[in-house]
C-alpha cells in the first residue's frame, strides 16, 4: 500500500476516533468542562497528563534540536522531565488538596485578592497562547509533508478537529480523547525508534544506543564528533552555552514546567488527593518511555542526515541520485538545497545557506539545470564573500530542526507503514496539548474572569456558553500564531517555560511553604517576574538584542529563571513589610501540608 494512503488512513481513523470519543465524553456542566467531573481513574488520567504535557515540542523538536546543538539540548531533556518531578512531589497534591482547579482560582482564594486573581489571568493567557503557537505550527508541518498542502492550511485544518473535540467535550472530552492520544504518540516515537536503533547499532534499544559501537569501530556519540569537526560544526558532546546559561535555561524549563497552568489542572480530574500523586507516578512512567528515547533518536538521524547527504565519502552526492525523501520534504520548504559550486552535488556543511531573516529558504517557481527547486535568498557563487572563500559561506543545504524525527523513518527507509504512524502521532501530541492548553484559556476566561470577577451571578449554564465562546476565539488566535509564529516549535514552547517560571511558579510555590506570603507580596513579585522576563524576551528575540549584550550571558530562554528570582525577592520583601495575611488564610495554608487523617502533632 503506497505511503499517501496509508498516511490518510491512519490520520483519518485517529481523527473520527478523537471526535467519536469528544462526541461520548461530551460535557453537560462546567465541572465537567473544567475538571471532566473529578472522577477519571488515575492510570487514565497519568496517560493523560503525559499526552497533555508531550506536546509537538516533545514529539517533533525535541530530538532534532538535540540532533542539531547536541549536549546543549540536554537543557530541554533535564528541565522538562525534571520539572515534572518537581511539580508531582512539591505542588500537584497541595493545590489539589486545596480545592481550586485553576491556577487563577488558586492564587485569587490563597491571595485574597481579585487584583492577583486578574494578573494570574493574564499571565496563563499570556503563557497559553505562547505554548499553543509551538503545537498549531507542528501541525501545519506534519500536514504540509503527509496531506500534500501547505503548512498554513494543515494549522487551519488542526483547528477544525480540535475546535470539535476541545469545544464539545471540554475537559471531559479532552481527557478521555487525550488517553487514546498518548497511545498513538508512544507508539509512533517509539517503533520508529527501535527500527532505527537495530538498523545503525545492531540491537533495539534506543535508549543505550549512543554509546553503541558502529561497525567503523567509533561509538554513535564519538562518530556524531568526528562527522561535526570534519564539517565545521561545533563538537557534538562540547556544545556552545555557557555552563551558566545552560544551568539557567535547564531551572527555567523545570520550573517553568511546574508552573504550567494545562499541567497542574489535570491532578483536580481525579477523585481523591491520593490519587492525584498515583496518577503523577504513572504519569512519570508514561513520559520517561519517550523521553529516555529521545537522545538515541537525535543521535541515529544525525547520522544518518549527514551520511545521507554528503555520500559515503564525504564529498556529496548528486542532486539527481538524491533518494525521494529529500525532494518531498525540499517541496514543503523546510529543505532546501542551492548549488554554489557548480558541481551539481549536495554538500551539506556549517554555515549559513541561504541569506535572509533566520535563513529561511524562499522558493520561486522555477527550478535550476539539475532540476533543483530555486530560491530568491540563495548565496551564490557569484556573492563576494562565496567567491574569497569565506567558511560561514561553505553550506549549500538548509534543514529545518523541527523535520528531524519526521524526517528520520524516511531517511533511515523504513517500511511505509511506520512512517505514516509517525505522521499520526506527531499530530496526536500537537493536538493533545493544543486542546490542553485552548481550554486552559477559556477556563481563565469564563470561570476567573466572568465568574469570579466581572459577573458573580451567572449561571452554570451561561459559564459553560461563555466557556465554549471563549475557547472559539482561543482557537482562532492560535491558528494565527501558527502560520505566523515568532520561531521554530522548541524555541517557542521554550519562551512559554521561562514565562510560566518568572510568574507563576513562585506565586504557588510561596503560597504553599509561606504562611505570611500576602496578597502585595503576590502582586508585586508575579508583576515584575512576567514583566522583566517579557521585556527581556522581546528585546532578544524580536528587538534587535545581540547575544553579546545577554545579562551574564543568559540567553531570553533561560531568563525567566532571573525573573524567577525577583519575583521571590520581591514577593519577600513586600510581604515582609507589609500586613499579615488574615488568620483564617494562614490556618488554611498550614493545614495544606499535613496529610488527611494524619492530625496534629503531640509532645509525649
Amino acid at each position: 500500500m503506497s505511503l499517501d494512503v496509508l498516511t490518510f488512513l491512519f490520520v483519518g481513523a485517529s481523527f473520527v476516533l478523537y471526535i467519536g470519543i469528544a462526541i461520548w465524553a461530551r460535557a453537560g456542566s462546567t465541572k465537567e468542562f473544567y475538571v471532566a467531573g473529578g472522577g477519571v481513574p488515575p492510570i487514565a488520567n497519568g496517560m493523560a497528563t503525559a499526552a497533555d504535557w508531550m506536546s509537538a515540542a516533545s514529539f517533533i523538536s525535541l530530538a532534532g534540536l538535540v540532533s542539531f546543538i547536541g549536549r546543549d539540548g540536554s537543557a530541554y531533556l533535564m528541565g522538562w522531565t525534571g520539572g515534572y518531578v518537581l511539580l508531582a512531589l512539591l505542588l500537584a497534591p497541595y493545590l489539589r488538596k486545596f480545592g481550586k482547579f485553576t491556577v487563577p482560582d488558586f492564587i485569587g482564594d490563597r491571595y485574597y485578592s481579585q487584583t492577583a486573581r486578574v494578573i494570574a489571568v493574564v499571565c496563563t493567557i499570556v503563557i497559553s497562547f505562547t505554548y499553543v503557537a509551538g503545537q498549531m505550527r507542528g501541525v501545519g508541518i506534519v500536514f504540509s509533508r503527509y496531506l500534500h498542502v501547505d503548512i498554513n492550511t494543515g494549522v487551519i485544518i488542526g483547528m477544525a478537529i480540535v475546535f470539535f473535540y476541545a469545544v464539545l467535550g471540554g475537559m471531559k472530552g479532552i481527557t478521555y480523547t487525550q488517553v487514546a492520544q498518548y497511545c498513538v504518540l508512544i507508539l509512533a516515537f517509539t517503533v520508529p525508534a527501535f527500527f532505527l536503533s537495530a538498523q545503525i547499532t545492531g540491537h533495539f534499544l534506543p535508549q543505550i544506543g549512543l554509546g553503541a559501537t558502529l561497525d567503523s569501530g567509533m561509538s554513535v556519540l564519538a562518530t556524531l564528533d568526528q562527522l561535526s569537526i570534519d564539517l565545521g560544526f561545533h563538537q557534538y558532546t562540547e556544545g556552545k552555552k555557557s555552563t551558566i546559561d545552560l544551568f539557567f535555561l535547564t531551572v527555567a524549563l523545570m520550573c517553568g514546567t511546574a508552573g504550567l497552568p494545562h499541567v497542574i489542572v489535570r491532578f483536580f480530574t481525579v477523585p481523591r488527593v491520593k490519587d492525584a500523586r498515583i496518577s503523577a507516578g504513572y504519569a512519570l512512567i508514561f513520559i520517561a518511555l519517550l523521553y529516555t528515547a529521545v537522545p538515541g533518536v537525535a543521535g541515529f538521524g544525525r547520522v544518518n542526515l549527514i551520511q545521507t547527504i554528503n555520500g559515503a565519502d564525504g564529498t556529496g552526492t548528486a542532486y539527481a541520485e538524491m533518494p525521494a525523501w529529500f525532494k518531498n520534504w525540499e517541496n514543503t520548504g523546510l529543505l532546501a538545497w542551492q548549488d554554489r559550486n557548480g558541481d551539481g552535488k549536495v554538500q551539506y556543511s556549517a554555515g549559513k545557506a541561504f541569506d535572509a531573516g533566520k535563513g529561511k529558504p524562499k522558493f520561486t517557481e522555477e527550478r535550476g539545470e539539475h532540476g533543483e527547486r530555486l530560491t530568491s535568498n540563495a548565496i551564490t557563487s557569484a556573492d563576494p564573500a562565496v567567491a574569497a572563500g569565506n567558511k560561514p559561506f561553505a553550506n549549500e543545504v538548509y534543514v529545518d530542526r523541527d523535520i528531524m524525527v519526521l524526517a528520520n523513518p524516511d531517511i533511515a527507509q523504513l517500511p511505509n507503514w511506520v512512517i505514516a504512524l509517525v505522521a499520526a502521532g506527531a499530530v496526536a501530541a500537537a493536538l493533545s496539548t493544543a486542546a490542553g492548553l485552548l481550554l486552559v484559556i477559556s477556563t481563565a476566561i469564563s470561570h476567573d474572569l466572568m465568574k469570579k470577577t466581572i459577573n458573580p451571578d451567572i449561571s452554570d449554564k451561561q459559564e459553560l456558553m461563555y466557556a465554549r465562546l471563549a475557547a472559539i476565539v482561543a482557537i482562532c488566535i492560535a491558528g494565527y500564531f501558527g502560520i505566523n509564529p515568532p520561531g521554530f516549535v522548541a524555541q517557542v514552547v521554550a519562551l512559554a517555560f521561562g514565562l510560566a517560571c518568572a510568574s507563576v511558579f513562585p506565586a504557588i510555590i510561596m503560597g504553599i511553604f509561606w504562611t505570611r506570603h500576602n496578597s502585595q507580596g503576590a502582586i508585586a513579585g508575579m508583576l515584575v517576574g512576567l514583566v522583566t522576563t517579557m521585556c527581556y524576551m522581546y528585546y532578544f528575540a524580536f528587538g534587535g538584542g545581540t547575544p553579546d549584550q545577554y545579562f551574564m550571558g543568559i540567553s531570553p530562554g533561560g531568563f525567566g529563571t532571573v525573573g524567577a528570582i525577583l519575583h521571590l525577592i520581591v514577593g519577600f520583601v513586600v510581604s515582609s513589610m507589609t500586613q499579615e495575611p488574615p488568620q483564617e488564610i494562614q490556618d488554611i495554608v498550614a493545614d495544606l501540608r499535613i496529610p488527611r487523617g494524619a492530625g496534629e502533632a503531640h509532645d509525649h
